[in-house]
């Protein structure tokens, strides 16, 4: 794979560089010629939403003449940080295991897909199966690949957002893309998505932030789309409320405790933020207990995770909440993602030519996901099926099997299978994402201004500025 090409590049008398903060790096060496040891550099400072990090002054050589200093003064500065030793060995060994846990469950799928074929052949339902495959409208599926599409799309926005404030991010827009492709591939390819987050910070370590930074900025991510799920489903319940006790009856208690789940969830996750001492503290007794009755096999990395990890998530999150207007900013993108993928079965009711409501679908697939995410397997293999013939089996009727397939296609298959190759995507301008968007509000304003030859100096008329 791409990853396993890049690891693997040789690295000749020095680590491979990028051009995104700090002086340009030299090696140093003895008088005996043998290269003299290194410190490690410090990768750039962590950044969330509204962190704002200072431009560290330029320091002069020493012996440099005042003139020279003085041209220096004006010149260009590129930003260098070795981006190979920002990857801690912890996040690479993580990424590996994220890796081996997907070659399990793609063994894993591949069983339940043979038992799925299975089960439509036995049961006497492939005739149905192929004669509603027949009758789709192509165009309507590919208008939900595309609403994915537009979901990885707003999901690399919401990242581009919390670090285009800071002038000296080594972060760059393929790398917040291969983060979030990360994020597809091994949610749906872990138990319970238990490796897109270390394959996720692995990437982010790998652009040059440091192991706090990357963490912090995924966990900023990370909360803000649990708590986009919980104020999603809360809206649709509002508004669908109704609909599930006429359809389901009792049954949509189960939903509701899901839901009830989900907030509580996001609840626990906003005090951790705002009270990590004590969290810590209950964290190390809770970790004392169960290693003196031997329930923990790895006490090292728990005991970092409780005193260590929580206090960054905390750190990470107060920082990104400073700055409530990019927060908010966030959010509201998150939420207009999640309305592209729980929109995806109306595309395929309307493939099928059948009438759909698209807040119904909207409520749906959210209650949809909910049970999904609670089921520990790949992909949520179990409840994706059960909770599609329960909420959206009436929908379709007889087309209930090819609906699931094709819904499952364009929301889980294929999206992992495009994911697959962005996962190598790396920037390598070393340009960060403000100054581009200063760069390209700046040629904006050029071109507004300057247009028809009337925005010369003394020139009348509307001057437009954009800001």
């Amino acid at each position: 794979m791409a990853e396993d090409a890049e690891d693997k590049a040789p690295v000749e008398g020095h680590s491979r560089q990028r051009d995104v903060g700090g002086a340009p790096a030299t090696a140093a060496t003895s008088a005996s010629g043998a290269p003299a040891p290194q410190k490690r550099p410090k990768a750039p400072k962590p950044q969330v939403v509204g962190a704002k990090v200072s431009a560290p002054k330029p320091k002069h050589a020493a012996g440099a003449t005042p003139k020279a200093a003085a041209a220096g003064a004006g010149a260009k500065v590129k930003y260098r940080v070795d981006a190979v030793k920002a990857v801690s060995t912890q996040d690479r060994e993580a990424d590996k295991q994220s890796m081996g846990q997907v070659r399990k469950s793609l063994a894993f799928l591949g069983g339940v897909t043979l038992a799925y074929l299975a089960y439509l052949i036995f049961s006497g339902q492939m005739d149905v199966f192929l004669g509603s495959l027949s009758q789709v409208d192509n165009t309507w599926i590919l208008r939900g690949a595309l609403c994915y599409l537009v979901y990885y799309v707003i999901g690399v926005s919401a990242y581009v957002l919390s670090v285009i404030t800071d002038p000296n991010s080594p972060v760059g827009v393929r790398d917040l893309m291969s983060v979030e492709a990360a994020g597809i591939f091994f949610m749906n390819l872990t138990p319970n998505g238990m490796g897109a987050a270390p394959a996720q910070i692995y990437r982010l370590t790998r652009s040059g932030l440091s192991v706090g930074g990357a963490g912090a900025l995924h966990s900023t991510r990370f909360i803000m789309y649990e708590a986009g799920e919980g104020i999603f489903a809360a809206i649709m319940l509002v508004f669908r409320l109704d609909y599930f006790l006429d359809s389901f009856g009792d049954f949509i208690i189960v939903g509701i405790l899901l839901f009830a789940f989900k907030i509580l969830e996001c609840v626990v996750l906003f005090a951790i933020c705002a009270y990590p001492k004590f969290f810590s503290s209950i964290g190390n007794w809770v970790l004392r207990f169960a290693s003196k009755h031997g329930w923990v096999k790895d006490y090292d990395h728990w005991y970092q995770v409780v005193n260590n990890q929580i206090m960054e998530f905390s750190d990470g999150f107060r920082s990104a909440a400073k700055n409530r207007r990019d927060l908010i900013g966030v959010l509201v993108l998150t939420l207009l993602q999640l309305g592209c993928l729980y929109a995806l079965p109306w595309f395929v009711l309307n493939a099928f030519g059948k009438e759909a409501d698209l807040i119904t679908c909207l409520a749906s697939g959210s209650m949809l996901e909910l049970l999904t995410s609670a089921i520990p397997l790949p992909g949520g293999t179990g409840g994706a099926e059960g909770g599609f013939a329960l909420l959206f089996g009436r929908m379709f009727g007889a087309q209930a099997s090819a609906g699931f397939v094709l819904w499952r296609a364009i929301e889980y298959f294929l999206p992992t299978l495009c994911a697959a190759p962005l996962l190598g995507l790396r920037s390598t301008s070393g340009e960060s994402i403000n100054h581009r968007f200063k760069r390209y509000g700046a040629r904006l304003r050029g071109r507004f201004g300057g247009r028809g030859g009337r925005g010369g100096k003394g020139s009348g008329g509307i001057k437009v500025t954009l800001k």
